[in-house]
């Protein structure tokens, strides 16, 4: 009953997050914005070389709080920032939609870094999306180290709490608004 109510729980996160940050008051985007300069915080917390990423990366976004959620139909969301030359220049608006073996529910945290102008273009377009055999490296001490970028792409998440049997990023779709 208690894996029940988890389940519940994290699916109404997904539901509340799917609410676009589109049109949204500006506390609510300065709100955003302070939850990813915490995640950002946490995350170099967790792994002192990630700051060297932050200062390369050509831009980045963060999704400070990512629900996810599902018993056999899932489903993942959650608003974000997004920075270019370190700079904030946007909202971003994440949605996944997963059907398979899962079960369970989880928050967690992501940051995309981007490479390349190209890159991160793509991403500005709306035209960025994970396919399957993308994968996240989990943040933790020196886990950065390695971490490598694939077409101009690294990802990393942060598990804030819940349990889910299921944790791969793909079928996440983006939606960028400038600001």
């Amino acid at each position: 009953m208690k894996k029940l109510n988890v389940i519940w729980v994290m699916m109404m996160v997904c539901v509340i997050n799917i609410t676009s940050t589109f049109g949204q008051s500006d506390s609510k985007k300065n709100k955003i914005v302070a939850d990813c300069n915490t995640a950002k915080a946490e995350f170099i917390k967790t792994d002192h070389l990630m700051s060297g990423i932050f200062e390369k990366a050509y831009g980045y976004v963060i999704f400070p709080n990512v629900g996810k959620g599902g018993v056999g139909v899932g489903g993942a969301a959650g608003n974000g920032a997004v920075y270019e030359n370190n700079k904030l220049i946007g909202m971003a608006k994440l949605s996944q939609l997963s059907i398979g073996l899962q079960a369970g529910g989880q928050a967690y945290r992501e940051i995309i870094f981007f490479e390349s102008k190209k890159a991160m273009d793509r991403f500005k377009d709306s035209k960025f999306e994970f396919a399957a055999q993308v994968s996240a490296v989990a943040a933790k001490a020196g886990a950065s180290g390695n971490a490598k970028y694939t077409d101009g792409v690294m990802v990393f998440t942060m598990q804030k709490g819940g349990l889910m049997y299921e944790a791969s990023v793909g079928g996440q779709k983006f939606k960028f608004n400038k600001i």
